[in-house]
């Protein structure tokens, strides 16, 4: 499939795509995480993170949702206006801001959508006098931490957390500075 940057809209997560944003999630966890956590994992982090009404309250409560979508008239495969990505961010303590999650349709990924949603929150972030993107990825994440490395962020530290369920989630913090 031939795609083209200039066939992408970036703009807010509107309410009423909570619901295919929490399809798009689990197709990209599926398929991107097997082998690098279990599949029991997986599903928990799925149940815990991603459902429509977590996202709408989160949405309501004024954390940064972007959408990735297809132009109407793009004529792409997958339609007009169908979200094939997204990102969450939200402010932290200390100028901080935390690009908390960043997920690319699998037939859309390697295109610029992660690197163009990944520009827009920093430019956000900026303007609100934020001096740092922070993130936590999967040490195991080799693809997620080279595609971050290449966006200009550089490994800060080790964070260990046990998550519940017998889980814990063992990442490297990675911080980018902000203009």
């Amino acid at each position: 499939m031939t795609t083209h940057i200039d066939t992408l809209s970036l703009g807010p997560l509107r309410p009423e795509e909570a619901e295919a944003l929490v399809e798009l999630a689990g197709r990209v966890w599926r398929a991107h995480y097997t082998g690098i956590i279990t599949p029991r994992q997986i599903e928990y982090m799925l149940e815990r993170r991603y459902k429509p009404d977590l996202v709408r309250q989160l949405l309501a409560r004024g954390d940064l949702w972007l959408a990735a979508r297809v132009n109407p008239d793009s004529g792409e495969r997958a339609g007009g206006g169908d979200l094939v990505g997204f990102a969450h961010g939200e402010p932290l303590a200390e100028g901080d801001y935390k690009l908390d999650q960043l997920y690319v349709d699998l037939d859309w990924q390697r295109q610029g959508i992660g690197g163009a949603l990944i520009r827009e929150v920093a430019s956000r972030a900026a303007r609100r006098g934020h001096t740092r993107l922070v993130l936590r990825v999967n040490r195991q994440n080799q693809g997620g931490i080279d595609a971050y490395l290449k966006h200009g962020f550089t490994v800060s530290t080790i964070h260990l957390e046990d998550i519940g369920g017998g889980f814990v989630m063992d990442d490297y913090v990675m911080t980018r500075a902000l203009p």
